[in-house]
């Protein structure tokens, strides 16, 4: 397999479990149901939006990025989902759009901050 591929590939895969450990947290901190149905409702707005944050921002050629990537995919992730919210009557309060926004930008920014600096002791140790 192409090792671009792969990297884009693994990026997405992160991207849709910590997304969707933001949901299970969320879902179980108030208290709702974990059924199958209760979580993709939840969920499906947030995925909508990571996907076009990541055709939007040609993810795949860059999956482990920071800026400018992983900011855009954080952002159309975040905005998407809440529209998508509102737009299925699931509704949205002004704390949820906070603690959402910080809650994945921490999430979809933190682990690529890692595997940045991660990449960098890589080579730098490589160069020694």
């Amino acid at each position: 397999m192409n090792p671009l591929r792969f990297s884009a590939r693994l990026a997405q895969f992160f991207d849709v479990v910590l997304v969707l450990v933001f949901v299970l947290i969320g879902r179980v901190s108030h208290g709702e149901n974990l059924g199958i149905t209760g979580i993709f409702t939840t969920l499906w707005p947030f995925l909508v939006g990571l996907v076009v944050g990541h055709i939007v921002t040609r993810g795949w050629r860059h999956p482990f990025r920071v800026f400018w990537n992983g900011i855009g995919i954080w952002i159309v992730t975040v905005a998407l989902g809440m529209l998508l919210r509102v737009a299925s009557n699931q509704g949205i309060e002004v704390s949820f759009v906070i603690v959402a926004a910080v809650v994945l930008g921490v999430f979809l920014l933190g682990w690529r901050a890692i595997a940045l600096l991660a990449t960098r002791k890589r080579r730098a140790k490589r160069a020694v």
